[in-house]
């Protein structure tokens, strides 16, 4: 019974420690850009005329693509309307996968005893007739298996040009600054305080 309970203990914290971490690595703040090259994060702008600005937003490694690219907009209208101006029209736009691949070792042992020689044996597993065991040979637990996962990150820049008034109809490049901001706005995660 002792058992049971520590075991129903030990799930419960692992459990609430997966829970706490996941939750914390997956949400992407909006806020100026910190770190470098891939783990860079947050939108960053450059002023390129009076008008032109050059915009990014860089996304986390568990960004998705629509994240960043909406981060892009959000910080796009936020620049028009800090700036005085009602519109911005998108001259360029890109969204760049930056992708990093790691390998780790599984739990395997390494070579073998004496050039070749190691532990193997055979056995009898009911229902499945006579097999061998042998740490060099596939083994699941003891085989050199190594675990390989790549892992993505999204960046959106975008080149802009702000503009006062109204757009015209046929100019499908212009955004609203006002009305990109109250939409996108409240699916923005902002940093807390």
């Amino acid at each position: 019974m002792r058992n049971l309970k520590r075991r129903g203990l030990l799930f419960t914290a692992i459990a609430s420690g997966a829970l706490l971490v996941s939750g914390c690595a997956t949400e992407t703040t909006y806020r100026p850009a910190t770190g470098k090259g891939f783990y860079r994060t947050g939108y960053s702008e450059r002023q390129v005329e009076a008008d032109r600005w050059l915009v990014t937003f860089a996304g986390n490694t568990v960004t998705d693509r629509d994240t960043v690219e909406r981060y892009l907009l959000f910080r796009a209208a936020q620049l028009t309307l800090q700036n005085g101006y009602d519109y911005f029209v998108m001259v360029d736009r890109s969204t760049d996968r930056q992708a990093q691949t790691y390998s780790t070792p599984g739990p395997g042992w390494g070579g073998g005893w004496g050039g070749g020689w190691g532990p193997s044996w055979r056995y009898y597993g009911r229902g499945f007739g006579w097999r061998a065991w042998d740490p060099w040979w596939g083994d699941p637990f003891w085989g050199n298996n190594i675990d390989v996962r790549t892992v993505d990150r999204y960046e959106a820049s975008a080149e802009i040009v702000m503009r006062k008034g109204t757009p015209a109809k046929d100019e499908v490049r212009a955004f609203n600054a006002r009305d990109v901001s109250d939409r996108i706005g409240p699916t923005v995660v902002m940093p807390k305080s």
